[in-house]
Parts: structure tokens; C-alpha cells; sequence
């Protein structure tokens, strides 16, 4: 079946009858992306404007009888419209529907643009597009072709289809028998006809560029695509992909650059022709910086592990803890312990730059009496959502959760807290453990 918005894709509102109404729920992802579920009916009617996903199109938006619209599927020969409504509708009502247009005209122009970019480059690489995605703000051919495409071969597509698009070609959609070679011979059909088509066949055709068979909505002319924006291209495996604006989304993302050209020139204090410059001499300046930072703090765990060592033996404490937060990385803790005497007990953390009591990722080493890493090793990355292993007095793991370090603090605490033996008496009948 061919469905209203078919034979004229510029239609925004229209009267049908209902033929069937049945209780349903959706799952409609927002803006944000949170997932809320629905509850409505899947009404179909005689015709619809609004087009059923399909032929890597989205489906419309709308309202019928005055309710939203959410979501619009082809089933065979009908088109199945989600209706987030409280009441059911009647068979043979007669109901008004309506089109998000904006929606329907940004759709229109991506497509016949992917069309127009897919016939440019088979015409001058013959390279097949074998798919392509209508994005909700880029969209995307895939072109079979090992070859990364040049920027060069990116323009010369983007002048041609712009030329094009300034001539303003006429595109035209033809109902045609798939049966009869004479009028299907001519037209693209990379994946066929879908297993449950029926009766004739759309194509798609662009004045004398190519005909495409194709189920989505078109413009009727190619100046109505305002202009086309190859942005870039990328290898995925064997095939190129092959990024693109047309129309409207064109405007948004000239909007969106120069917002954030802007935005760099505030910060950078320098207008555009300066930012490469200035940002790589800010790259420079961060590198110098953080090689010095490594080396202060290198010479920082060497001095503290200098200080344990010029303590008398007998002023040794029993454990030594040293936590930085400083986003460094686990070269300070080697270089600590390198020096550091062997008889302490150590507890030591490296983690990303954060405020106290963060979740923050991080890096922990153990080394000390091989009996207590085992046991306190374990123990610490469990509480600090982590993994690790270690053998012979020295345990590493990788952790996640900083805010529970205080926790593993007390526990090595109460590890290390002096005890002595009461001798059993009459009185208490057994050993017991008190603190001194």
C-alpha cells in the first residue's frame, strides 16, 4: 500500500476513519535519554500522513484526534500509530490527523540529500553505498570501499551536489511494477523489496542523476535541500563512512561552530586564526608543568622515605600511611618505597584529583608482614571496590571508591594497637585481651 504521506510528502493535515483501536504501551526515550513507558492505543486508519519508520527513515510525529502521537510502524499494508491517549478510539470515526512538519521537512531533506551524495559518488568512484543512518543531528552513508576518502574527493561530491541543488532538479516519485523489466530496470534497489510488499513499487527519481527505489518521504525538489555538508569521513573495517548535513541541519551546525569558536576565543584570549597556535602552546605549557610536578613529588617520596630512615631504629613507628589525591600516577609510590626501610609496615594510595570523600579511581600498594597483607590486601579493595593480588609482604590493586578510606585506616589501626595478656584468676576464670 502506498500511504498518504507517500503521494504528497508536503500534506500536514488530514481526515481519515479509524479501523481498529487496541490498548498498548511504549517505551519512549526523552531527550536526555531517561525511558518512560506509555500507556495508549495502536490505532490504524484508513490513510495516514504520518510516515511508519522504514527504509532507514524515522518514523513521524503528529496527533490524531488531537492526541500525541508517539510512534508510527508498518505492518504489511497498514501503518500502526501509537496514540498516547486515555480513551480508545471508534471504529469508523472519522479523525483528524496532523503533522509535525519541522520534523517531516528535516527528514525529507537528509534523505533526498543521502540520495543525491549516494548517486555523486557511484557516478564518480563507483563506490556502492550498502547503508546509511538518518542521525539525530548527523547523518551518515556507508560506501563500500577499503579506501579512506580524501578531503579533496569530499569537496568535489559537495560541489557537484550544491551545483545541483542550485539548479534545482526536479525529483519525482513513480509508481512502478517490479514485475515489468522495462520500468524497473533502471532504478537502484541495493536490498530489494521487503518480503511482505505489495502491488507496485515506489522510485524515487532525481532529474538526471538517478532513479533509487525507496518508501520515505522526499522533496520535490532539490532546492528545497537549501545546501549539503560533507563533514567528514571515517574507516570502519572494509567500509567508509561517510558523515553529512543538508538543509536546516546545516545552519545548526554553522551555529553550533561558531558558538564554540566564540567560547575558545574567551578562553584562549585570541581570535580564531590564533587558536591552533594558542592551544598548542597551552599543550606545551601543561607537558612542562606536569614533567616538573612528577619530579617535585619524586623528590617528595624520597625526602619522606629519608625521613623514615633517619629515625633510630627504636623510633620507627610499627605502620606508616601515605594517601596523595594529587592525580599522580604509581611511579611516586615505587619511588617512596625504593627508599623507605623495610621493617615498617606500608599503606599507600595514589588517585585521580578530587575533593576529600569522592568516589575518585585509584591505585593502592600494601607492603609489610607477608601474614597481614594477606589478610588486610583483600579486605582493603573490597571496601575500596577494587582488585588486586599480591604475594610475599606486597599486594597491589586498582580501586574505585576513595570515600571508604578512612575505613581501611581503622582497620590497619586496630591491626597495629597495642594488646597485653590478663592472666586468668579465680575471679575472670580465662585469658583475656585488654588494650594497654
Amino acid at each position: 500500500m502506498v500511504f498518504k504521506c507517500q503521494e504528497d510528502s508536503f500534506l500536514k493535515e488530514f481526515k481519515t476513519k479509524i479501523v481498529s483501536s487496541e490498548f498498548a504501551t511504549f517505551d519512549w526515550t526523552d531527550a536526555s535519554g531517561k525511558v518512560e513507558k506509555l500507556k495508549g492505543f495502536n490505532v490504524t486508519c484508513e490513510d495516514t500522513i504520518l510516515f511508519p519508520e522504514g527504509g532507514g527513515q524515522p518514523c513521524d510525529y503528529g496527533t490524531l484526534g488531537g492526541f500525541p502521537v508517539k510512534n508510527v510502524q508498518r505492518k504489511g499494508s497498514t501503518a500502526v500509530h501509537f496514540v498516547e491517549s486515555p480513551t480508545s478510539f471508534e471504529q469508523d470515526a472519522e479523525v483528524l490527523l496532523t503533522l509535525d512538519y519541522q520534523r517531516r521537512l528535516d527528514h525529507m531533506q537528509q534523505h533526498s540529500g543521502q540520495h543525491l551524495i549516494t548517486a555523486l559518488f557511484d557516478r564518480e568512484f563507483k563506490y556502492d553505498t550498502t547503508s546509511w543512518s538518518l542521525g539525530s543531528s548527523v547523518s551518515y552513508i556507508q560506501l563500500s570501499t577499503p579506501h579512506l576518502i580524501s578531503r579533496e574527493s569530499l569537496d568535489l561530491i559537495e560541489r557537484q551536489a550544491n551545483d545541483l541543488i542550485r539548479e534545482g532538479r526536479e525529483v519525482t516519485v513513480l509508481l512502478v511494477d517490479p514485475e515489468v523489466a522495462q520500468e524497473f530496470q533502471d532504478a537502484r534497489a541495493p536490498r530489494g523489496l521487503p518480503k511482505d510488499h505489495e502491488g507496485l513499487a515506489r522510485v524515487v527519481r532525481i532529474e538526471g542523476i538517478e532513479s533509487n527505489m525507496c518508501c520515505g518521504t522526499h522533496v520535490t525538489n532539490l532546492s528545497q535541500l537549501q545546501c549539503i555538508k560533507l563533514l567528514y569521513a571515517e574507516k570502519v573495517k572494509s567500509n567508509v563512512l561517510v558523515h553529512f548535513v543538508v538543509g536546516e541541519r546545516v545552519l545548526v551546525k554553522l551555529g553550533e561552530v561558531f558558538q564554540r569558536e566564540q567560547q575558545l576565543t574567551a578562553a584562549l584570549k585570541g581570535g580564531p586564526g590564533q587558536h591552533l597556535e594558542l592551544v598548542q602552546k597551552l599543550q606545551q605549557n601543561v607537558k612542562g608543568s606536569r614533567k616538573y610536578f612528577q619530579q617535585l613529588l619524586k623528590r617528595y617520596a624520597t625526602a619522606e622515605a629519608e625521613r623514615l630512615c633517619d629515625l633510630p631504629k627504636k623510633d620507627r613507628p610499627k605502620y606508616f600511611s601515605l594517601h596523595r589525591r594529587d592525580g599522580i600516577e604509581v611511579d611516586f609510590i615505587n619511588t617512596f618505597l625504593r627508599v623507605a626501610p623495610e621493617e615498617i609496615f606500608y599503606f599507600l594510595t595514589v588517585s585521580e584529583s578530587v575533593f576529600a570523600g569522592s568516589s575518585a579511581k585509584g591505585h593502592l600498594v600494601l607492603r609489610g608482614d607477608p601474614e597481614i597483607v594477606g589478610k588486610l590486601g583483600p579486605q582493603f579493595v573490597e571496601i575500596l571496590e577494587g582488585k588486586g593480588n599480591g604475594k610475599e609482604g606486597n599486594f597491589q590493586g586498582k580501586i574505585n571508591n576513595l570515600a571508604r578510606l578512612e575505613e581501611c585506616q581503622e582497620l590497619l589501626e586496630a591491626e597495629f594497637k597495642p594488646k597485653r595478656i590478663i592472666e586468668a584468676t579465680p575471679a575472670n576464670g580465662a585469658q583475656l585481651e585488654a588494650e594497654e
